[in-house]
């Protein structure tokens, strides 16, 4: 009878400690370490900042919620998400994939500074949601394939769209929709607004495909690089940049017959703008 007691006394015991238990503790797993892809392709050095450990980063790396993939230069490196999105992130460039929820396809990613190319899967969740954030603003798209540059020297946010619409606002919440093929920069620390979408040129266009290409020759051109199935160009994008390659062989021969004394380079960006005669392009 005694040592029935002792036994119920024992269980009592081992019954309240379970009870005080914080049920944060029970959860614990479910917060702990969540893969959001793996590493496909790499140009050497990449590393993977995890923890404060660095990993240099190889294919089939795996990539964790909260790592901070960073490329030296003439470094590249392309990261296959668990929903089938694609990261190419160029050459002196910081990416941290802040969250990837392929289930619920919620995905979150930081650029503190260089480029990085994305082709996100289609958002069909009605709360799914796909950003890239840099200290200028936010990019967020609902399936697309586009381009983000973030340059630390002027504070400004390049965005240019080869597929789809891209939702892009600065940090006051202004924002504007880029279209297939045209461009938009938004600047930190101003609150000016996105300036207003303009078509990119071909001359930018390439720039930013071979900005972050993994091809077998990270130099080649836009069509040689999708030849070589290194550049993921979609049907799309080889439109656009099919029509914006015709137009300067008409201008280009009607400008050197009329002629001018003061001619205007058109379509480069200017200390990260893409209209230096734009006001909110000081």
């Amino acid at each position: 009878m005694k040592t029935q007691s002792s036994w119920v006394c024992a269980f009592a015991i081992f019954i309240s400690m379970l009870l005080a238990i914080p049920a944060e503790l029970y959860a614990a797993p479910q917060t702990g370490v969540q893969r959001a892809g793996e590493v496909s392709r790499v140009i050497p050095a990449v590393s993977i900042s995890r923890n404060s450990k660095s990993i240099t980063a190889s294919p089939k790396t795996v990539v964790d919620w909260q790592d901070l993939v960073n490329t030296q230069a003439n470094a590249r490196a392309r990261i296959a998400l668990d929903d089938g999105s694609v990261l190419n992130v160029g050459s002196e460039s910081s990416m941290r994939i802040v969250k990837h929820d392929s289930s619920a396809q919620q995905t979150e990613l930081d650029l503190t500074y260089g480029k990085l190319r994305t082709q996100a899967q289609k958002i069909a969740k009605p709360d799914g949601k796909f950003e890239v954030r840099t200290p200028a603003g936010v990019a967020g798209v609902v399936g697309t394939d586009f381009f983000v540059g973030f340059d630390n020297a002027t504070g400004t946010m390049n965005v240019i769209a080869f597929e789809g619409i891209v939702r892009v606002c600065n940090l006051a919440g202004v924002c504007v929709m880029v279209k297939a093929g045209q461009m938009t920069s938004v600047r930190s620390g101003d609150n000016s607004a996105p300036l207003a979408p303009t078509q990119a040129t071909l001359d930018i266009l390439t720039a930013s495909v071979q900005g972050t290409d993994l091809g077998s020759k990270a130099g080649a051109g836009v069509l040689q690089g999708a030849a070589a199935g290194g550049s993921h160009i979609g049907v799309g994008t080889g439109i656009a940049i099919g029509i914006i390659a015709i137009v300067p062989a008409v201008v280009v021969p009607i400008v050197a017959t009329h002629g001018s004394n003061n001619p205007t380079q058109v379509g480069k960006i200017t200390n990260g703008c893409p209209n230096p005669n734009n006001p909110q392009c000081g």
